[in-house]
Order: C-alpha cells, then sequence, then structure tokens
C-alpha cells in the first residue's frame, strides 16, 4: 500500500532535488532540466514546504544538503531510476515481457550470445536486453533483472545459478612456438601475456603445474579479446579461458602452448535480487540458461 499522498512530492519537485545535489547549483539544475532558476527554486522551496524540514544550507551561490537530506535523496535517485527503468521496458516491449541483463564482455560474446537465438525462438514474447558490467552493483540502483557474475556465489543479497567453471589453457600463434615444449617451466622463456585485473593468473597457474613462487611479468591488457587478438599475432603466450578460444582453436589460429589445463579465479554466476519475486521473463531466461549450461 502507497503512503498517505501528502508524503508523495511531485516529480518535478524531486527532479529539482536530484539535479541540485549532483550539479551542486540552481543555476546548473536549471540548465540540465530545461526550466528558469526560479522555476526550481519554487519547486525546491514547495518541496521543503511539504516535508516540513529544511533540505538546504545555502552557502553563497550554492546549496549544499543537510545530512538528512543526502540520505533522503540517494532513496530518491533509487526510485528515479527505477521508474525510467520502467518506463524503457514499457516503451520497448508494450506487450510485456522484457528482461534487463547485466553481462560481463567476454562471456556475453563467446558464450551467451551465439545461444540467445535459441532463447528468442523459445520465448518469442520475451525481449532481452544487455548492458555491460564489469563489477557487482545494487540492483536496485541499476534497475537489472538479473546479471552475469564471475567469482565466487558472494553476490550479496543475491541468488546464484552457477554456470560454468573457468578453465584456462596457455596458448599462442603457431609461429611463436615451432616446437612443443616438453616441460611447463619452458614458458618462463616464452613472453607471456598479462591481464590486468589477473595480476597473479600465470602465478597461479605455473603453482598448478608444480612451479610454485613464480611471479612473470610481460605485456598487460585490460581485455580479454585484445589479449587474445595480441596472441593470435604472435605477440606472446596468452592464459585464457577455454571457452573463449575454441574457434581460433579449431581454426588453427591458436595453439596450445602447454597441454595441462588450469583451474581459473573463479565461476560464472547468473545471479538476481533474491528480496524482489522473479518475473515470468526472469523464470523463463533461468531455466533455459540452467539447461544450456548444463
Amino acid at each position: 500500500m502507497i503512503g498517505p499522498r501528502r508524503l508523495l512530492p511531485s516529480m518535478p519537485a524531486l527532479l529539482a532535488l536530484e539535479a541540485v545535489d549532483r550539479l551542486a547549483t540552481v543555476s546548473a539544475a536549471a540548465q540540465e532540466l530545461s526550466l528558469t532558476q526560479g522555476a526550481v527554486s519554487r519547486a525546491l522551496q514547495g518541496l521543503e514546504g511539504q516535508l516540513g524540514v529544511a533540505l538546504f544550507v545555502r552557502e553563497r551561490q550554492r546549496l549544499r544538503l543537510t545530512p538528512a537530506a543526502q540520505d533522503y535523496v540517494r532513496h530518491v535517485r533509487v526510485h528515479l531510476t527505477g521508474l525510467s527503468q520502467a518506463s524503457l521496458r514499457l516503451r520497448a516491449n508494450p506487450g510485456g515481457g522484457g528482461l534487463s541483463l547485466a553481462i560481463l564482455p567476454a562471456f556475453g560474446v563467446q558464450w551467451l550470445a551465439p545461444r540467445l537465438p535459441d532463447f528468442a525462438r523459445a520465448n518469442p514474447g520475451v525481449t532481452v536486453h544487455l548492458s555491460t558490467r564489469l563489477r557487482p552493483f545494487d540492483f536496485a540502483a541499476e534497475g537489472f533483472d538479473a546479471a552475469i557474475h564471475f567469482g565466487r556465489a558472494d553476490w550479496p543479497g543475491a541468488e546464484h545459478l552457477l554456470l560454468l567453471e573457468e578453465v584456462v589453457l596457455p596458448v599462442c600463434a603457431p609461429a611463436v612456438m615451432p616446437e612443443p615444449v616438453t616441460e611447463a617451466e619452458a614458458l618462463l622463456a616464452l613472453p607471456l601475456l598479462q591481464l590486468e585485473s589477473r595480476p597473479g593468473a600465470w602465478g597461479r597457474y605455473l603453482a598448478q603445474q608444480g612451479l610454485p613462487g613464480q611471479r612473470p611479468v610481460g605485456m598487460v591488457f585490460d581485455q580479454f579479446a585484445t589479449m587474445i587478438q595480441a596472441a593470435i599475432h604472435g605477440l606472446g603466450v596468452a592464459l585464457l579461458p577455454e571457452f573463449l578460444i575454441q574457434d581460433a582453436l579449431r581454426d588453427g589460429q591458436l595453439v596450445p602452448a602447454w597441454p595441462a589445463r588450469g583451474h581459473g579465479l573463479g565461476s560464472y554466476y547468473l545471479v538476481w535480487p533474491r528480496d524482489v519475486p522473479p518475473r515470468p521473463p526472469l523464470i523463463a531466461f533461468r531455466d533455459w540458461i540452467a539447461a544450456q549450461a548444463g
């Protein structure tokens, strides 16, 4: 049940409050909202009057929110974001059936995207909206129905469905290593490509091959996709999740530099908020992706 209507501020007042909090001046807020400064000031004064609470400390030409107002506007921003996301979903899917999913770029491109046509055929009433997010976030603030998570089953306040345990393999272009190596230690004589977000990956893999304490250095990349291309073009040996390089291995663009697989840093999960009842599109997607993951 919605609370007393007298405590529900108008949308213009809430938008004005959020903009002033973020931009710090009435003039900047007015410009963003395409309003006059007077209109923004009146909206804020009306909001203070309606709530019966002073929201601002006025310092020369700037407005600073009181500590209580800062807490209030955090809640306001979450709900404004949710309303905006709901409106976008409604416009995109006037018949219902939208699913908003946050994905990891490499997993989304190499594992999920090739399988999505099967989901679309089986669920023609569901439209999937994909957005890239590299780190965990607040579901309430972002408005996503679910996300792809890499690591452990440790996303706070979320349910987890295991999709894929990461297995890594050192690979390179055939020209980098014309003769196969006979021991894992020989990898240390080759240029080893590194991923910025996984600085200890090579040390962990080599320890799994019986070579503890190794901390090799090498060219650093910020994305798997770039590192894969670097390996294909002969810049060195890359330690990569096996599911990302199946095509390149099959086509001969990459070959194993050492045949032993290793355990990656974690696993891939589908996660969704625990305290929100799952909508039918999410239930359909969850059941489908569970079957795909086997």
